[in-house]
Parts: structure tokens; sequence; C-alpha cells
């Protein structure tokens, strides 16, 4: 058995230490926001965190990360709304076909938590692993470094609800 923290949770799984984290999250958890892409660490799609670093989840067995909180897509929104990546991917119309955005957004949260105002290159820097076939890479920027100057604020679903 495998004790596996993911958003907060204990988990007990009955998997190969060696199996990818990926395969955890999705298959044994069911949280399908983290996605396969390439299975070689190369393309970003699979991102999340091993408290609070960015890595890759399709090349990280769960014996790794025992004893380590894990964060997916699924566990950076808080019950009051989104997080204000998530909002700004949004407002600037980031995803297209959305394949890679979850792993585009875990890559630029953990930038923003580390460098909460960054510049272009950190921007470059952070994201360099993090493809996205679609082009959207402008439109990244741009969200990244809205969240960082304080233009946008997480989304509340009851304000638009009732305003």
């Amino acid at each position: 058995m495998i004790t596996l923290r993911v958003n907060g949770e204990e988990h007990q799984l009955d998997v190969d230490p060696s199996m990818p984290l990926l395969w955890a999250i999705r298959e044994k958890l069911k949280l399908t926001g983290t996605k396969f892409g390439c299975g070689i660490a190369q393309c970003g799609a699979c991102t999340v965190h091993l408290n609070g670093q960015p890595i890759r989840s399709c090349v990280t067995p769960v014996s790794a990360v025992m004893g380590g909180d894990v964060t997916t897509i699924e566990g950076i929104s808080s019950s009051d709304g989104l997080h204000s990546v998530q909002q700004a991917w949004i407002d600037e119309q980031v995803a297209q076909c959305g394949y890679c955005q979850s792993g585009q957004i875990m890559s630029a949260v953990a930038l923003l938590r580390q460098t909460p105002n960054p510049s272009d290159e950190d921007i470059d820097q952070a994201m360099s692993g993090n493809i996205c076939r679609c082009g959207m890479y402008g439109r990244i920027r741009s969200a990244i470094k809205n969240v960082g100057q304080g233009v946008v604020q997480t989304y509340d679903p009851q304000e638009t609800a009732h305003g």
C-alpha cells in the first residue's frame, strides 16, 4: 500500500511503487484534470506540484512522492472560487484546444508563488517546459503578467449569480 497526500487528503492506494504518479492520480483517484501528453517529461501537460514545486507526473513514481504534498489542477481553486491564474486564463481567452492548459496553469501558479511579479525572462524560463501546440504563448504571458500586477481577482460565482 502506498499513502499519497493529494489536494490535502490522504489516500491509501494498492499500486506498484514504480507506477507513475500521473496514472495514480488519473486512474486510481479519478482526478482527470492532469493530462498525459508525451510520457517523457517534455511537454508539461502532466505538471502537478510536489510540496509547491512543479514536477512532471508522467515520469515521477508514486514512491518518490510518499510523505509529500501533491497538488493537482483540481486542488488549486477554493470553495470561494477560481484561483486567480485560472481566472486570468479565462479573461485572456488562453485556452484553444485546452489540452495543455492544466499543466500550463500549474507551472504559472508555481512561478507566481516564487516570483509574484515576474519579468518576461522569468516567465520564459518557468514556462519553457510547457508546450502549447495552439501557440497561445502571448496570451499565457499576458495572463501571468495580469495576475502578477494584481489586475486579476479571484472569481466569485456568487457575485455573478446575484449581480
